[in-house]
């Protein structure tokens, strides 16, 4: 609960602090890399901290979170903070890592407000960090030990039991626990930290769905190589799983994390709309095979763009899984359309015209433009806001908006 003083220099003050949370960002992680440059060993994409993509979504989500304290000073923004735990616990965040969060933070904030950050300032700033933090830590601590790990130690190792080439830069990973134990529990739709030394010496965590049945001991993952964009550099991660990674090779694992899964029981009847664009077929795919292996016959509608049937990664296992499905069918949208997929639409994904099922969950993954464009498409068909799920690879730049 955020107390009625802090509240009052809170909303006097965040349009402020969120105007100048860019340059606070930056600093703040500038300060803390420099003096604990251990955090990028395994903690920090260096990828997106050179974008400022990570710095943006920290922003994002302190003045989401202040926002919603404001608004209700009792509340829990369960979405917000349900999607930041499962990212920290995928990266193995512990408790004491908070507490240096928050002296770098505090130190940038003073640095760039200066004189405006009074002592009832501070104070009703360090409320809100430490109510965020706290809920966090509490939701972090439930997933580990729903994973069964403990707090941070979420690794284990696994051999590549088979390669596989999916499109010209997309390939699979066919997994097994090398210690010979089962798999972890994982729940359909979610995804995995894969930990990789690069060159240097500094290891990088990424997070890649599980796209196969998650009931299973084996596990795969599917891997789109990222090449470099306006300047961006190519995919640490990515270019080197396609490189160097081959069957016999293991590969460092989180246990499974995701807020964003099927969790419901086989006998469920209520429809399911899985809307994909690129890789974000993955999560999609892991969906189906889970559905195929409990025998449910419940309606599922299954939705993707992509550039060509060619660029489709998992299109020939898509298809067959919807025609295992009795209750499943796919429609396809390509900008080149090809001979592989003869009843595919061209151009960009059109929901007019495709009959939406009533009271459909719906699950959403691809780029982020693309998502935002379906999404208002779902909602003018009349599907609520709360049956859309979705889910971002990379830092989350939609969420303080995600909920209008």
């Amino acid at each position: 609960m955020l107390s009625a003083e802090s509240a009052a220099v809170v909303r006097a003050t965040l349009p402020a602090v969120a105007g100048a949370l860019d340059e606070i960002t930056t600093r703040f992680y500038g300060a803390m890399f420099r003096d604990r440059p251990e955090l990028l060993d395994g903690m920090f994409n260096r990828g997106n901290q050179a974008s400022g993509a990570q710095r943006r979504a920290l922003a994002g989500s302190i003045a989401g979170f202040a926002s919603a304290l404001l608004e209700d000073p009792d509340s829990r923004p369960d979405l917000l903070l349900g999607r930041i735990a499962h990212k920290h616990a995928a990266v193995g965040v512990t408790d004491d890592q908070y507490t240096i969060v928050h002296k770098y933070l505090f130190g940038a904030i003073a640095e760039v407000l200066g004189d405006a950050v009074t002592p009832e300032v501070a104070a009703a700033w360090d409320e809100v960090y430490w109510l965020m933090a706290g809920a966090l830590i509490g939701r972090e601590a439930r997933l580990y030990q729903d994973a069964g790990v403990e707090p941070g130690r979420i690794w284990r190792q696994w051999t590549v039991v088979e390669r596989r080439t999916e499109t010209p830069d997309t390939v699979s990973f066919v997994l097994r626990p090398a210690d010979g134990r089962r798999a972890p529990r994982a729940r359909a739709g979610q995804y995995a930290s894969v930990r990789v030394c690069m060159a240097d010496g500094v290891h990088q965590v990424r997070q890649y769905s599980l796209s196969s049945d998650p009931g299973r001991d084996l596990r795969r993952i599917t891997v789109k190589r990222v090449a470099g964009a306006g300047g961006a550099p190519d995919g640490e991660v990515s270019n080197r799983l396609h490189e160097q990674v081959r069957e016999g090779h293991e590969l460092t694992l989180s246990a499974p994390f995701g807020d964003v899964f099927l969790d419901d029981p086989a006998g469920a009847t209520d429809p399911l709309v899985l809307v994909s664009a690129g890789i974000g077929c993955t999560p999609m795919t892991g969906i189906l095979a889970h559905l195929e292996a409990i025998g449910s016959t419940r309606p599922v509608l299954v939705l993707h763009a992509d550039r060509s049937p060619a660029d489709h990664a998992l299109r020939t296992e898509m298809r067959d899984l919807v025609e295992q499905l009795p209750g499943a069918r796919a429609e396809f949208w390509y900008e080149h359309p090809g001979p592989e997929e003869p009843g595919a639409r061209e151009g960009l994904m059109d929901l007019n015209g495709v009959g939406l099922p009533d009271g459909a969950t719906v699950f959403l993954c691809g780029p982020l433009p693309f998502m935002r464009d379906v999404r208002g498409q779902l909602l003018s068909a009349g599907v609520p806001a709360r049956r859309i799920r979705y889910e971002v690879f990379g830092p989350d730049l939609w969420l303080p908006g995600s909920a209008a």
